[in-house]
C-alpha cells in the first residue's frame, strides 16, 4: 500500500496543485483515465471546503491531503482540523455527514454565511464520487473519497 500525503497553508491558491498531484498519483496508481476528471474536481472541492472552514474559523494549521493506493482502489482523504459535531459529546463517536452550525446559533437563528456553501460543496462531492464518506468531531473532519483501479491485464 502505497500512501502520499499534502500538506497545504490554507490558501485557495494552493487547491490547484492539490489537485494536480491527485490526478497525477491516481494516474500512476491505475485509476481510469476517464475517471481522472472526477478526480480532480472531487478533490477541488473537498479542499476548497477545507480551506474555506480554516479560513472562516481562524485556523492556520494546514490542510491535509493522504493519497492512498491499495490493492484494488485508490482513496483521497483531505482532512481539515474545524471541530464539528462530536466535538462536544452531542453526537456519539463524532460521525456525520453534515456540520453543525456555528456555536450560538439556534434553530431560528440565521446560520452563518458559508454553510450553504459547504453543503453544496458535500453535494458536488457526493455526485462525483460512488463512495465518499465524511467524519467530523473534536479534532476535525475528513472527506474520504474513493475509487477502484483498473485491472491490470496480463497477455499471455
Amino acid at each position: 500500500m502505497a500512501t502520499v500525503e499534502l500538506r497545504f497553508s490554507a490558501q485557495p491558491e494552493h487547491v490547484r496543485t492539490a489537485r494536480l498531484v491527485a490526478a497525477a498519483v491516481a494516474r500512476r496508481a491505475g485509476v481510469d483515465e476517464a475517471v481522472l476528471d472526477e478526480v480532480r474536481l472531487a478533490v477541488g472541492e473537498a479542499c476548497s471546503r477545507a480551506v474555506g472552514l480554516h479560513r472562516s474559523h481562524g485556523i492556520t494549521a494546514p490542510v491535509t491531503v493522504v493519497l492512498i493506493e491499495d490493492e484494488k482502489s485508490f482513496s483521497i482523504e483531505v482532512g481539515d482540523e474545524v471541530p464539528g459535531p462530536g466535538a462536544d459529546g452531542s453526537v456519539p463517536g463524532g460521525v456525520s455527514g453534515r456540520r453543525d452550525p456555528a456555536p450560538g446559533v439556534g434553530p431560528d437563528e440565521p446560520e452563518p454565511e458559508g454553510d450553504g456553501e459547504d453543503e453544496m460543496g458535500l453535494a458536488v462531492i457526493s455526485g462525483l464520487v460512488d463512495d465518499v464518506e465524511v467524519r467530523s468531531g473534536a479534532e476535525g473532519g475528513v472527506i474520504r473519497m474513493s475509487w477502484p483501479k483498473t485491472p491490470v491485464t496480463v497477455l499471455p
